[in-house]
Formats: C-alpha cells, sequence, structure tokens
C-alpha cells in the first residue's frame, strides 16, 4: 500500500445502525461478520484511485465490527478489507489484498475495472483453492459516506392506490427514456429523465396506477458481456441493496437525491413506484466468480454452500450462487434493505425476482417461511404492494398461486393460456379462469381477485409486436449463437416471419395485439402492461435482450400510424377499466345465483344468446363464448366507484366471423358496442336484446347493457372492503 497514513481519532461507536452514516457530527461505521478476525477501513481520495488511509475498527460486538470517526463527512470514499481465513474447502474465502464493497453502502462511485486482481484467488491457474496476493483497489467502484438527515416525504402523500384499482406498468430506467424526444439530451436514460412531465403525462394516459422498475439496485456487468461490447442491461445482477445505480443519475454523486426526486414527481402525478428487486444471488457468482463484497466479508455466511463440499455453491437461480436467508444477520440486510427503500427512498412495493428462492428452507418451499411473513407484518412493509415471481430453477421452483394470502403473484398461465387462446392453439375452457383472475389458482384462503398479476408480455421474452410477427427467437446480437432465451414462445407471425409489406399480414397483426391488449385490460386480476407495448414496440424478434443496452433494448417513441392507432385503443382500455368496476372486482367471480337479489355475478353465453351447458365446456371446437357481468351483483356485495352497468365480453378465437345472439337480461332493452378488436376505431353501436352482433373473426368484442332502470347508487356507507 503506497500511502501516508495519519493518526485519526477513533471511538468506539456503536454496531447500530448498519453502514457508514454520518450523523451531523461524524461517521459511524459497522460490519457484520461471523468469521472475519479483523477488519479495515481502507479511506481514498475523491478520485478514488489513491488509498490515504487504513484504520482497523476498534471494536467487535455481536458479530459486527464497528468504530466511529469523528473527522469523516459525507462524501469521503472508502472500502474495507477483511482478515480470515483463506479456506475453500470450508466456505471461507477472506483475502485482505481485496477492496471489498459495504453491504449496506447507499452510494457507489466509479466503474468495475475487469482485472484478475479482483479475484481471491489466481485467475490464470483456474484454481479456486490458490490465494491471490494483487491489491484488487484500483480496479474496484468505491462506497461513499452518506448524509441521511434529508427530510421524509410526508405519509399523506403517497398515492396508495387499493390494490383492486392497480394497473401496473414495467418499464427500465434508461430504456424507457433513452431515445424519448422530449426529455432534454443529458438527462435520457436516467432517473431525472424518467421523472420528465412528458414522460409521466403518457404513462397516466394509459390508466397505469403504478410503475414497476426494473432493478435500480447497483449491479455489475459481467466481464464475458463486456468482452462482446455489450452488458447486463437488465440489472438482475446486484452488488449493493441500498445504491440506487450510479449510471442511471445524471450526476452519480447525487443519485440518492435524484432518485427521490423522481419518485416525488411521480407521487404527485399520482402515480406508485414499485421496485423489481434481486435477493435471491449476487453478481460475485460461484466458486471461480470474484470478491468484491460479501464473499471477501463472510462467504459461509452470506450464500448457500452445498453441506458437504462447502467449497460450492448451492445454484438455485442459474447465477452461480444463492443468497442465504437462512442466516439472520442476512436475512435482516434484506429486510433492512426493504425498510430503507420505503422509509428513506419512499416507494410504493416491490416485485421479488425468483420469490421462491427467498422461501427454501431445508425441506423446499416454505409458504411460512420467516421471509414471506415478515414482509406481511413488519410495521414498515405491511402497508406497501408485495409482488412474488413465483419460480426458480430449484427444486420445488414452481409455485404459482402458493404465496401466503397478502401477496400478489405475477401469473405465467395467463400469458399462456391467452398466447395459446389466440393463436388457436386451444379452445375457450382456457381462457375463461384466466378473464376470471385465475380463480382456480388464487381463490383460497380470503385472497383477492388482485393477487393475480396478469400478463402477456414482459421484460423476459418477446414484446407484443413480436409476439404476433415471429414464429421463432432471433437472439444472434447476443453472440450466443442464438442458443439463449426460451424456445417456447407460444407465438404467431401470421403468415411471416418478421417484417412484412403484405397488408392482410399487417392487419390481421394489428388485430392480434388489440385482442392480447384487450384480454389483458377487461380481464380480472391486476393487469401488467410492458413500456411500449401500447403503441408496439419491436426488438426485431429478440426475446432476450438482457444484455442489449441499444436500440434493440430501448423504447423506440417514432410511433408509426398503426403505433398511434393502438395507442389510442390501448389508452381507451385503460379507461374502460377504471370506469367499469365489473372490471376490476375486489371479489372471485363464481357463477353462483345469489337468491337475495335475483342475479349471477357472472354468466357464460353461447353465440345463440343462451346460457352455456355442460356439454359445452366438453367442445374442444368452441372458440367463442361470452363473459356476462352483472353490475348489479358489483353493486350488492363491494360497492366501487365507477359506472356500475353491466357488460358482456365476447371472445371468437375462430376463423370465422360469428353473429352472437346478445342475450336477454332483466331490465335490458338493448346492448351497445364499446370495443370490437377488428376495427379499434369503431364508433359505438347499438344492437337490441335478440338482434346479433357481428363478432369477427379472430376478434373481442365488448358490449354494456342498456337498461329502463336508473343506474344503481352505491352505499356510501358501506365499508371499503378494499384495504388489506
Amino acid at each position: 500500500m503506497n500511502q501516508t497514513v495519519r493518526q485519526r481519532q477513533t471511538l468506539e461507536g456503536s454496531p447500530h445502525p448498519r453502514g457508514a452514516l454520518w450523523d451531523g457530527r461524524g461517521t459511524n461505521l459497522t460490519l457484520f461478520s461471523a468469521n472475519a478476525t479483523k477488519v479495515e477501513l481502507c479511506l481514498f481520495d475523491s478520485s478514488g484511485q489513491k488509498e490515504t488511509d487504513r484504520i482497523e475498527l476498534p471494536e467487535y460486538t455481536d458479530q459486527v465490527f464497528h468504530g466511529y470517526f469523528p473527522e469523516l463527512k459525507p462524501g469521503q470514499l472508502y472500502g474495507f478489507r477483511v482478515h480470515g481465513p483463506y479456506d475453500p474447502q470450508n466456505g471461507h474465502r477472506f483475502n485482505p489484498n481485496k477492496l471489498l464493497l459495504d453491504p449496506y453502502a447507499r452510494t457507489h462511485v466509479g466503474d468495475l475495472q475487469w482485472n484478475p486482481a479482483l479475484f481471491g484467488y489466481t485467475m490464470e491457474s483456474g484454481d479456486d483453492l490458490t490465494f491471490d496476493e494483487r491489491d484488487s483497489a484500483p480496479f474496484m467502484p468505491k462506497c461513499v459516506v452518506a448524509d441521511m438527515h434529508q427530510p421524509h416525504l410526508p405519509e399523506g402523500r403517497r398515492p396508495r392506490h387499493q390494490w383492486s384499482n392497480s394497473l401496473v406498468y414495467e418499464a427500465h430506467v434508461r430504456g424507457l427514456t433513452k431515445r424519448h424526444p422530449a426529455v432534454p439530451e443529458n438527462l435520457r436514460g436516467t432517473y431525472a429523465g424518467l421523472a420528465t412531465p412528458e414522460v409521466i403525462k403518457h404513462i397516466k394516459s394509459l390508466g397505469v396506477t403504478a410503475v414497476e422498475l426494473m432493478p435500480i439496485h447497483t449491479y455489475i456487468n459481467d466481464d464475458f458481456l463486456i468482452n462482446r461490447g455489450l452488458s447486463n442491461y437488465w440489472g438482475y445482477n446486484s452488488i449493493g441493496f441500498f445504491a440506487p445505480h450510479p449510471l442511471y443519475a445524471a450526476d452519480p454523486l447525487n443519485a440518492i437525491q435524484e432518485f427521490k426526486d423522481m419518485v416525488t414527481r411521480f407521487h404527485e402525478a399520482g402515480l406508485e413506484v414499485i421496485l423489481d428487486v434481486v435477493y435471491n444471488h449476487t453478481a460475485e457468482g460461484n466458486e471461480k466468480g470474484a470478491t468484491m463484497s460479501f464473499k471477501g466479508i463472510d462467504n459461509a455466511s452470506y450464500y448457500q454452500l452445498i453441506p458437504d463440499q462447502k467449497r460450492y455453491y448451492i445454484n438455485d437461480t442459474g447465477t452461480g450462487n444463492t443468497f442465504n436467508l437462512h442466516h439472520p444477520r442476512v436475512m435482516q440486510m434484506v429486510l433492512d434493505s426493504l425498510r430503507y427503500w420505503v422509509q428513506e427512498m419512499n416507494v410504493d412495493g416491490f416485485r421479488f425476482d425468483l420469490a421462491c428462492t427467498l422461501a427454501r428452507g431445508p425441506q423446499g418451499f416454505d409458504r411460512h417461511s420467516a421471509f414471506l411473513q415478515t414482509c406481511l407484518f413488519d410495521p414498515v412493509l405491511a402497508g406497501v404492494k408485495m409482488i412474488a415471481e413465483p419460480w426458480d430453477i430449484g427444486p420445488g421452483g414452481y409455485q404459482v398461486g402458493n404465496f401466503p394470502p397478502g401477496w400478489a403473484e405475477w401469473n405465467d398461465k395467463f400469458r399462456d393460456d391467452v398466447r395459446d387462446f389466440w393463436r388457436g392453439a386451444s379452445s375457450v375452457q382456457t381462457i375463461t379462469s384466466r378473464l376470471c383472475a385465475s380463480e382456480d389458482t388464487f381463490n383460497h384462503e380470503g385472497r383477492r381477485p388482485w393477487s393475480c398479476v396478469n400478463l402477456v408480455t414482459a421484460h423476459d421474452g418477446f414484446t407484443l409486436k413480436d409476439l404476433v410477427s415471429y414464429n421463432e427467437k432471433h437472439n444472434d446480437a447476443n453472440g450466443e449463437n442464438n442458443q439463449d432465451g426460451n424456445s417456447d414462445n407460444r407465438s404467431w407471425n401470421c403468415g411471416a416471419e418478421g417484417e412484412t409489406d403484405d397488408p392482410e399480414i399487417i392487419r390481421l397483426r394489428n388485430k392480434q395485439m388489440r385482442n392480447l391488449m384487450s384480454t389483458l385490460l377487461l380481464a380480472q386480476g391486476t393487469p401488467m402492461i410492458v413500456a411500449g407495448d401500447e403503441f408496439g414496440r419491436t426488438q426485431g424478434g429478440n426475446n432476450n435482450a438482457y444484455c442489449q443496452d441499444s436500440e434493440i433494448g430501448w423504447v423506440d417513441w417514432n410511433l408509426t400510424d398503426d403505433g398511434r392507432s393502438l395507442l389510442d385503443f390501448t389508452r381507451k382500455l385503460g379507461a374502460m377499466r377504471h370506469q367499469y368496476p365489473v372490471l376490476r372486482r375486489n371479489r372471485f367471480y363464481t357463477g353462483r345465483f345469489d337468491e337475495v337479489h335475483g342475479v349471477k355475478d357472472v354468466t357464460w353465453v353461447r353465440s345463440d344468446g343462451k346460457e352455456c351447458e355442460f356439454g359445452d365446456w366438453t367442445d374442444s371446437a368452441l372458440h367463442c363464448v361470452g363473459m356476462l357481468m352483472d353490475g348489479r351483483a358489483q353493486v350488492n356485495s363491494v360497492p366501487q366507484d365507477g359506472d356500475h352497468s353491466t357488460l358482456m365480453i365476447v371472445v371468437n378465437a375462430g376463423r370465422d366471423a360469428i353473429a352472437f345472439t346478445v342475450p336477454e337480461c332483466l331490465d335490458g332493452k338493448s346492448w351497445t358496442r364499446l370495443i370490437d378488436t377488428n376495427d379499434g376505431g369503431k364508433p359505438e353501436q347499438e344492437f337490441p336484446i335478440g338482434e346479433t352482433c357481428p363478432v369477427p373473426s379472430r376478434g373481442l368484442v365488448l358490449l354494456r347493457l342498456n337498461t329502463n332502470a336508473p343506474p344503481p347508487v352505491p352505499d356510501s356507507n358501506a365499508p371499503d372492503q378494499d384495504k388489506e
């Protein structure tokens, strides 16, 4: 170490709180390690290249090293060196030659520069039992002492949308604005760019209530991707769970405030902010991975290791390692991270990547695990939205519908069945439950329809446009010989692979996109739109753009006429979802007859206007059905604001148009067509009871019942049934 060390005043400090936090007079530093023998604080100049001081943390309390430094001020760059046994066979990989990031750091600066010195072993040998003595500090990002004495956003300014009224918009901070013409060039791809009024106005115009941001925790770009000229664009490669990714900030040193300002702008517009978080693994990989933080702080505590071969990692995530939430200190860190993003950064919820990993115990997936239950009952976290991605590649890794009450879950059954239905690969039996918030999967233990998060597309897979334009994935730009990405996309190119000038194929593709978007936004449950799908964004058939920080992965705001038409159609659907409570019920549709009110909440109707019978559900050739949702049942069970009309969704995945006889309904005199996917711009048209309404081939129609009776008025004294 080539630096001049001078004596600094060092006090005992406290093991709480975690991290390096300035209290107005000095900085308290802490670091948990159950197996280390010594921890050194390393200080750096403003360039991050010169190590100016190295000071041993003086105290060790309850497995936490700590010290208090009156001279350390906010903005000071630092890292740790941790001493202990280098014994990979027993799970220990301490190497004080490696500079380590503080797990609780609020800000990082500088880019990781891939170099053999980053590895705890001599990488050139390929043997992780060797010990490398090179200093990694010149190649590592640095942590920054944080001043957390910023005013909190008042609680009353959070939108706090009821779950049943929610409409989610999944977006990438960089990708959403990188090509947006209304965002100043210096702000494109940043938190500040996302908060631009034109961007927020667009999101609001869709009826969206919550923006789900893909990972914004500090992450690492893998060297094998950098060597290909690519990056970990999606961000599922976390290394810091308290720090906003600095490259998404116009000013990396001001990333915290820039992120908070963005959240404030969203809240002012009535939009919630949900973070996609990755606590199932870290960027340090397996035994051959680099030593950047947790591996060098206490490998045996932070990672799940194979019990009889602790040199190796359990890999339930497919990324090389699995974070060890079985350890109380590790789970504490994850919970502290969640609380921090709620209390200090003011976010409104989380979507947990590979959530099964977080709840897997010795006997497999445990829906009553301490982590899942704590998220629901913790005083800070109990009031925010929790969404699980309910699968991973580990044992028993598919758990859709099995998370505990209070959690929402991504529902890939909706995605797959809706795709199959509209490409003509299945009959109506596959879609009826999906239109009802997959009640066959989620209707238990008092769970509500909102717990089913419906999606047709997500960041992972084809965009909506590509779903109707490609039969096969086209991932050559990823540099993996098109071997990456899912090959089972349940897509249909409508007659030609990729771009085409054929007007009939283009017309069909546009209709199919309207069909898919209509099904998503009219179905029960919580819908999630992927940014750009509202106007037909394409990735050129790439269904795994995880490494594409390029025009492939960025949203193109240069809309075609077809794109503008789809955008107008999507906005209309979003408005209708909020207008009609029957489209967002807070109770599952059951089809049972209510003797008191004389209505069924939902009735399935054949094309002859009659109610479906048992034999209809065994007819594999049945591709058309109507879903009649009685508005009176909505009023009498769970009052919600809006127009309590009776609606009927008619879907027809067949190749032929159908003359659908509109059914009789109590007090009904006619039906008005509100939506027709054959031509999204068709004007409303009225159809008297008993007459037929044309339902196009491969098309969807939405009808509203017109009655002689005045619309019912919700009981203003009824309790709010939607508050969890």
